[in-house]
């Protein structure tokens, strides 16, 4: 049996306690952003799982979001039915989950109230999320993944301007012709 550091035998405790197919690897190289994550695992950053902690309404709320993909604050606070979101600083994260900010899992969240996660994540095959360390990673079905962390779908991600079907672009005046 593979002795873990502390923190990433809670995720392990997690994961034996739910019979969940799932692995959990260590990189030397560390996984401490969704882009290191990816280049480590080898797969595309849409695959990895950036677990965020927000202060809504003073409350700390959990976000999984695509590595890809950007947390928009006002989504997160209209999703949590709160009246405002915020980053949380490393010693809210810290309080709010047990992890150290970069190394940050998705369960168990011993303090944070409720958990979102980016419906987007629901269309892969597996998914790579954070197991406690910035060199532990946990690949597991986006499926077991929202059970596993009771979280809630939602629209949590910023909008690109080439998704939205708007042209950024100002229009242009029309000449006359002459």
């Amino acid at each position: 049996m593979t002795v873990w550091p502390e923190p990433v035998e809670r995720v392990a405790a997690v994961l034996r306690g739910a019979g969940v197919d799932a692995r959990i690897e260590e990189f030397a190289e560390g996984t401490p952003t969704a882009e290191a994550a990816a280049r480590a695992i080898g797969c595309d950053p849409e695959e990895i799982v950036t677990s965020l902690v927000f202060i809504c309404d003073g409350r700390p709320v959990l976000a999984l979001v695509p590595g890809d993909r950007r947390a928009d604050p006002n989504k997160v606070a209209a999703a949590a039915q709160a009246g405002y979101a915020r980053v949380a600083r490393p010693e809210e994260v810290r309080a709010a989950t047990g992890f150290e900010p970069g190394g940050v899992a998705p369960f168990p969240g011993s303090a944070v109230t409720r958990v979102l996660l980016e419906r987007e994540l629901l269309l892969a095959d597996t998914v790579w999320a954070g197991a406690g360390t910035t060199r532990h990673m946990v690949g597991l079905s986006p499926v077991d993944l929202a059970r596993l962390a009771r979280a809630e779908p939602a629209d949590l991600a910023e909008i690109d301007e080439d998704e939205s079907g708007y042209d950024s672009k100002p229009a242009q005046p029309r000449q006359p012709k002459e």
